[in-house]
């Protein structure tokens, strides 16, 4: 830092020579204190002799806790709050434009299939599990406790400012809005004559009267000598707390309810039934905590499943309007009840959710092997391909001898030849059904303890019999219901039996749906609280002066609040026609708030006039 002996050795060697250039002063500093003679020597961008090093302004140096402080200061603003609600917001996108695996496992194989040198990418950066990826949870994490540190000193600030009194009357409440002021002609001296005048009014029973008529609109007043100060609307912030309080708290639940949760997926055929059992779910997501014993026991039969069409005339032929799963629910100790599952409106069973995700065609077939045994007898989901519902499945024989078999099948609702030999389907609806298969012999690799999807066969190693490839000894097998082929090199025979419809189920249980909805509601109205009730202050003062009683009205408001002009003339025209003032005087006052020092009769001043 500068010194102010440097400062003078400055000035002594300028006075002595003036031909001086800034070669030969150097690192001097050569600061025009004449032209900013307030400007102190050691100003920050004051030039310093390169001798007087470390003699300018330093900052104090923060250690460990200052540096903690510092951090923890910037993380519990609000600024960084509104900042970290944004980014947990953009967080949550990848959630919504790639397939999760929690609700959408058959999702995020089609897309590994379909982007191969995309998927490990967006796999290694957790985008599948978006909201449980760590960079997902430290945002979410930093905005509990940035909110939390919000939320404590703003709640013991209000508390503190509850307890206060309202604050003193301003010396001029001219200058705030919404100002009225009135002198009330008492007619003292007619009264001290024996005239007609009203000498009842004073200043202080106009302070008391204001003070009484405050404190019933919901005001809290303090008497200061000759006025009274009122304010209201601390709710506003009460409102504001409560807001962000439930904020935390709908966070906290679902952190918490995402813990002790879970969610499953099943595909169920016509006439099946699923139970909620472990081992009976297709996919299985449970929480951090979960355990086996949450999921209570009850089951669902798949009755019918039924999709209604758009007819002809409306130009959408085949566009699905409707779907509807009929289901036998029962739960543990209760009867068997029919009901019926809907896009948007699922089944309540058990304290979980079944939601319906998808539907499809399966197809019942029956394998038998090269030695006349029924190798197979199922019924095998397949997967839609198309609008129009073209779906592909994978039939498994292991059992079969003196081969394994596998088979590779593809589903026509309504076939159509192509004219090339393939087929297509034109229609969601059954009017064409056609079952076409490739079928391969040899080890299916079931046997190896390795599990693999029942959706996908590999045919590496396996011998084509019937189908496509060019080392197959036939063409493709199709079958319509009913109908049997043969398995090429006497392995067997396949019969087509029929068609049915499988519903896909989401079974989601959320232990904490009902504290969420309990928060999101003192959210949602603590928000309205904050919005719409107004923070204002109301002072009312009255002073005694030689022509009667001047009464003074204003208002202050915390943010804007265009009612408040309204508000204090109200004030004025009630607190006016208490004391007595006839309605339209009162009213007068009330609806021009632009004219001050009016002066008008008090009650029983008779007819001396009105003087503006």
């Amino acid at each position: 830092m500068a010194r102010s002996s440097d400062r003078d050795g400055v000035d002594a060697t300028r006075a002595s020579s003036s031909t001086a250039t800034d070669a030969d002063l150097g690192d001097v500093d050569t600061t025009d204190v004449g032209g900013d003679p307030l400007r102190p020597s050691d100003h920050i961008d004051s030039v310093r002799p390169a001798s007087d090093e470390g003699s300018g302004i330093t900052q104090p140096r923060l250690g460990p806790v200052g540096y903690l402080r510092f951090f923890w200061r910037q993380l519990t603003s609000m600024k960084t709050a509104l900042f970290l609600l944004m980014l947990l917001a953009v967080a949550a996108i990848p959630g919504s434009l790639v397939p999760q695996r929690t609700s959408d496992p058959n999702g995020v194989v089609q897309y590994r299939t379909d982007h191969p040198d995309l998927f490990p990418v967006l796999d290694k950066l957790g985008v599948f599990d978006t909201y449980s990826s760590p960079w997902f949870s430290a945002v979410y994490l930093l905005l509990f406790i940035s909110l939390i540190g919000c939320i404590i000193p703003r709640t013991r600030h209000h508390f503190e400012a509850l307890r206060a009194r309202p604050p003193k009357t301003p010396a001029r409440l001219s200058r705030l809005a919404g100002y009225r002021s009135i002198t009330l002609e008492t007619a003292r001296g007619a009264t001290d004559a024996g005239g007609a005048g009203d000498a009842s009014i004073t200043a202080a029973r106009a302070v008391e009267a204001a003070r009484a008529q405050l404190r019933r609109s919901g005001y809290r007043t303090q008497v200061f000598g000759d006025s009274v100060s009122a304010e209201r609307g601390y709710l506003r912030e009460t409102g504001n707390l409560v807001f962000h309080s439930a904020l935390v708290g709908v966070l906290l639940t679902v952190g918490v309810g995402g813990g002790f949760g879970y969610s499953g997926q099943r595909v169920v055929v016509e006439g099946q039934t699923f139970s909620n059992v472990l081992g009976s779910y297709d996919s299985f997501n449970p929480g951090r905590w979960f355990d086996e014993s949450q999921l209570s026991p009850f089951s669902i039969a798949l009755d019918k499943f039924s999709t209604r069409y758009a007819p002809d005339t409306d130009g959408a032929a085949g566009m699905a309007t409707d779907f509807t799963a009929d289901v036998t629910a029962t739960a543990r100790g209760g009867d068997a009840e029919k009901t019926q599952i809907k896009v948007n409106s699922p089944l309540s069973i058990g304290g979980s959710n079944v939601y319906l995700l998808g539907n499809g065609y399966a197809v019942d077939v029956t394998v038998r092997d090269g030695e006349g045994n029924v190798a197979f007898r199922d019924t095998v989901p397949f997967l839609p391909q198309d609008t129009n519902l073209t779906s592909l499945g994978v039939i498994k024989v292991p059992d079969a001898l003196p081969e394994q078999l596998g088979m590779i099948g593809f589903f026509y609702p309504s076939a159509v030849d192509l004219g090339t030999g393939a087929l297509s389907s034109d229609d969601p609806d059954t009017t064409n059904p056609v079952l076409s298969l490739n079928v391969y012999s040899g080890d299916l690799g079931l046997d190896q303890g390795v599990p693999t999807s029942v959706y996908t066969l590999t045919t590496d190693g396996l011998t084509p019999l019937a189908g496509t490839d060019d080392d197959a000894q036939e063409k493709a097998i199709q079958l319509t219901p009913g109908e049997t082929a043969t398995i090429p090199d006497g392995l067997g025979t396949i019969t087509f039996d029929g068609v049915k419809r499988f519903a896909s189920f989401d079974i989601h249980h959320d232990p904490s749906q009902v504290w969420v909805l309990l928060f999101a509601g003192l959210s949602f109205a603590g928000l309205l609280t904050a919005l719409f009730v107004p923070r204002r202050r109301v002072w009312v003062k009255a002073t005694e002066t030689d022509g009667g009683v001047r009464l003074e009205y204003a208002g202050l408001a915390r943010g804007e609040d265009p009612t408040l002009g309204r508000a204090v003339g109200e004030i004025a025209k009630a607190h006016l026609g208490g004391l007595g003032v006839p309605t339209d005087v009162a009213r007068e006052v009330a609806d021009d708030p632009a004219r001050h020092d009016v002066e008008k009769p008090g009650p029983g001043a008779g007819d001396r006039g009105r003087k503006i």
